[in-house]
């Protein structure tokens, strides 16, 4: 047990277009060294470019959809019992859902082959949205993971 104080949480401002806290921890989430208002700029610039695609869904809807599709509910955890680690499946707490998601989301993206970041980024947000790409590959994976060592889930205390 820690014998320091916890850490508080910090109030994050909702952005600044949608008024939405979500929106507002993701584009922090793209951000690279401090350079906030770049992140917007691709962040608001991938929502356009789904706007595009998908006339009949806002795109804030679309970028909801696609968190939600990629939010895993089991994770793994390694413990250590009698001198063996075992991979123990647990749920997933909702905060840390969003944040991987996200972290997943961001990651993927980077790591495309189109030109531009905000391109990347809605090609991995129209991707989730429709249930498949890396992202939502890798939720598949974290949930097979937990799926196949769910003989030791009585060690989950």
């Amino acid at each position: 047990m820690s014998r320091r104080k916890r850490s508080q949480k910090r109030e994050v401002s909702p952005d600044p277009v949608f008024g939405d806290v979500t929106v507002a921890r993701f584009i922090r989430k793209v951000m690279l060294d401090g350079k906030k208002n770049i992140a917007e700029k691709v962040f608001y610039g991938a929502l356009d470019q789904i706007k595009e695609k998908v006339p009949e869904e806002t795109p804030l809807n679309v970028f909801k959809k696609a968190i939600e599709n990629v939010k895993p509910s089991l994770e793994v955890r390694s413990r250590r019992i009698g001198g063996a680690t075992y991979q123990v499946p647990i749920d997933v707490r909702p905060q840390r859902r969003l944040t991987l998601s996200m972290r997943w989301l961001v990651s993927y993206s980077r790591s495309r082959g189109e030109k531009s970041m905000s391109a990347r980024l809605a090609g991995e947000l129209m991707d989730a949205y429709n249930n498949r790409g890396n992202s939502v590959k890798k939720r598949e994976d974290v949930h097979k993971m937990a799926d196949a060592n769910k003989a030791f889930s009585h060690f989950n205390w």
